[in-house]
């Protein structure tokens, strides 16, 4: 296999330790669902922090040739800057935008950080490190699909509309089917490297295989479909070819998709299933609810967006009657860019990363290009193109930006795509000794200051997200061991809010907590609403437009028995989220402490239940207030 990846170039002791750094937090947040939990983003954070970092000590301390300061990936520092602003000034729930943007920061270094990796050495081997990976999350995969169809890695459950498709280490099988995505078409155009050996076309066959074998499994309509158009657009841009050859290769690739697409349904009940589900719900079903919702979003705020991370907040305003999904985003990565930043954020961001493909595909075309070898050949950088087209073509209907290991890889293979002179940049004569550049030092400092408060912040999501989980599985499941369970979360989020005190959503959990706190024990009710009422206000001062800060002070102020303090909370409540299933059970259950007031109590709860008529809360309130008194 070592004609594969011939080139040769010396390497530094840096860089070894960057590939070194960023393998390590790959292969971290892969295996660790993706990196989706705070806990796992957090040390992925301060990896990237640290690798990002030996790369700046690299540029001051380093006896190396310096390379030019037009590298690609800075062409992404200025949408990084606005989404920063963004946040300061548009975002509605800042604690979500900062998180947002730092999902977004990790991508952006991942990818300067690959582009500056100048040896063929260390290029490679991080290559190898993806396959690997992508090897183990196929195996994972098998355990799930063949063995234990509700296994997830860290202890979890697989929900219950994914039994049946793999999801390896990511928890989602679309997911896993992009991560594939990414190096399939390079896997097989290593196998197919007319200077390849046997041993080669051997182990990379197998490779490709294995790893086409492994999105099957996913059942991914999403990602069969992009990569069939991927490889079909593949052709049209053979500048050395003529058209017609183009058109006939093209055709003969989705021939054979087709072909393929049409045995899997043919022999699996499980592909079949899928695709008979795509045409009995005529496409998809909830995925277009919030495209439009998207959409109706961006259009109140074209230029600057609804602000970063705030579409699952707006989304309210939007949610159509019996909708009771949970987004988080738009499952658009486009439409969410556009929904949360506007024309500005979507602009600097993809079309940067339109410009760095645009500048790559001219210099691919030129003449004097004779493509390089190993990972520099130019068929090798195709097939990445290749699989990056086709991740990008499932952004389309997922949120892959979002899952910091996808991100990642994203990002790596998008530098691999990039020849190393296009990655560094033109290199300085031999002769040229490198300068120190206080850039460098400045970036050290710049990180390190700006890593504190990101890491408080993702410590206080941990805690939050924790306590969050007992609470409502206290509430979901009546777990026993109440007091103790509830006395822990209350701890949990007081220190998030001690480690994040701008954290709204620590503060509204914490409100949740005491109000728990208060129904368990109701001799000491009016003990737990105080505090709980503090919380709720808390929150609503960093954050006045989430439906669920409102109810939270609402239920306080009830607790209190300061009911028409609370009904104009209730009814904040009712403006912003419309036809939000929990905000009518709260606002009946609110009316039902008036005697006076039962007949608007039981108008609420039907509201409720007709927007959620398997709501066994609110049935069994409504049953309650049908009784004789």
């Amino acid at each position: 296999m070592e004609d594969t990846f011939s080139v040769k170039s010396p390497t530094s002791r840096w860089e070894w330790a960057q590939v070194t750094l960023l393998i390590a937090n790959l292969a971290w947040t892969t295996l660790c669902l993706g990196g989706y939990r705070p806990e796992t983003m957090l040390v992925t954070c301060v990896l990237t922090a640290v690798t990002f970092a030996v790369g700046c000590a690299r540029g001051f301390f380093s006896t190396e040739v310096a390379s030019s300061s037009h590298a690609p990936g800075w062409w992404l520092l200025p949408f990084l800057a606005y989404a920063a602003l963004n946040v300061w000034l548009v975002a509605p729930a800042p604690w979500l935008g900062w998180l947002d943007g730092l999902g977004w920061a990790n991508l952006v270094a991942t990818f300067v950080i690959a582009t500056g990796l100048r040896s063929g050495a260390t290029r490679r081997i991080l290559f190898f490190a993806l396959v690997i990976l992508a090897i183990v999350a196929v195996a994972l995969g098998c355990y799930q699909r063949f063995l234990r169809p509700d296994w997830l890695v860290l202890g979890r459950t697989q929900a219950g509309q994914f039994i049946g498709r793999a999801s390896g280490s990511f928890g989602i099988p679309n997911s896993l089917a992009a991560f594939f995505l990414l190096l399939l078409p390079v896997c097989g155009a290593l196998t197919m490297r007319r200077n390849a050996t046997a041993v080669a076309r051997v182990w990379w066959g197998w490779v490709t295989t294995v790893l086409a074998f492994g999105l099957g499994l996913t059942i991914s309509r999403g990602a069969w479909l992009g990569l069939a158009l991927a490889l079909a657009a593949w052709p049209l841009f053979k500048g050395k070819w003529r058209w017609l050859r183009r058109l006939k290769v093209c055709f003969a690739i989705l021939l054979t998709c087709g072909s393929v697409a049409g045995l899997a349904v043919a022999v699996s009940p499980a592909v079949r299933e899928r695709f008979t589900q795509l045409v009995r719900e005529e496409g998809e079903l909830s995925r277009p609810v919030l495209w439009r919702a998207a959409g109706k979003l961006w259009a109140e705020n074209p230029i600057t967006g609804t602000g970063a991370g705030s579409f699952n907040t707006m989304f309210e305003r939007h949610r159509p009657p019996r909708f009771l999904d949970e987004p988080q985003w738009t499952h658009n990565e486009y439409l969410n860019t556009l929904s949360d930043y506007g024309l500005i954020g979507f602009a600097l961001f993809f079309g940067a990363a339109v410009w760095i493909a645009w500048r790559a595909l001219r210099r691919e075309q030129a003449p004097a290009n004779d493509g390089g070898r190993g990972l520099d050949a130019l068929a090798i950088r195709g097939a990445f193109a290749v699989g990056l087209l086709a991740f990008g073509l499932q952004l389309f209907v997922d949120f892959h930006f979002k899952i910091p290991a996808l991100a990642m890889a994203f990002g790596v293979c998008a530098a691999l795509a990039l020849s190393r002179r296009e990655a560094v940049g033109a290199r300085q004569p031999p002769s040229a000794r490198p300068k120190r550049s206080p850039i460098c030092l400045l970036a050290i400092i710049v990180v390190v200051v700006g890593m504190w408060p990101a890491v408080m912040l993702l410590r206080a999501e941990a805690l939050r997200n924790r306590a969050r989980q007992s609470i409502d599985r206290l509430t979901w499941e009546g777990t026993a061991g109440r007091e103790i369970i509830l006395a822990r979360a209350v701890v949990d989020l007081h220190r998030a809010t001690e480690l994040a005190s701008r954290h709204a959503g620590a503060w509204a959990d914490l409100s949740f907590a005491r109000q728990l706190e208060g129904w368990a024990s109701p001799a000491r009710s009016l003990e737990f609403a105080r505090p709980a009422e503090l919380a709720a206000r808390r929150a609503l001062a960093h954050s006045s437009v989430v439906p669920e800060f409102w109810l939270r002070l609402g239920v306080a102020l009830d607790m209190q028995a300061r009911f028409p303090e609370a009904e104009a909370a209730f009814g904040r409540a009712l403006r912003l989220a419309p036809n939000r299933v929990q905000v009518w059970y709260y606002y009946g259950y609110h009316l039902s402490l008036d005697a006076a007031r039962l007949p608007e109590a039981r108008q609420a709860l039907s509201k409720c239940l007709s927007l959620d008529p398997g709501n066994g809360a609110a049935e069994a309130l409504l049953r309650r207030l049908n009784q004789p008194q």
